[in-house]
């Protein structure tokens, strides 16, 4: 099992996206990828991204303008 994160912040959509779904590519199913963006989009598109391709969205945080989610690889 992997876990790593991306670094997404200062990114704007479809940035944030793009990238996580290029660094979920290389993990195995299971691993989780913590994405961390400050893209106000980010709230719709990743949580849309991860139902859409098949993705658990573990969870979804935001502290001080900057968003977490943990998303595990499906």
């Amino acid at each position: 099992m992997s876990d790593q994160t991306l670094d997404a912040t200062g990114l704007l959509c479809p940035l944030p996206v793009l990238k996580a779904r290029k660094r979920l590519q290389a993990l195995q199913s299971g691993d989780v990828l913590t994405v961390l963006a400050d893209d106000p989009a980010a709230v719709v598109d990743i949580p849309h991204f991860c139902a859409e391709a098949g993705h658990l969205l573990i969870s979804q945080e935001d502290a001080d303008g900057v968003q977490k989610y943990e998303i595990e690889k499906g």
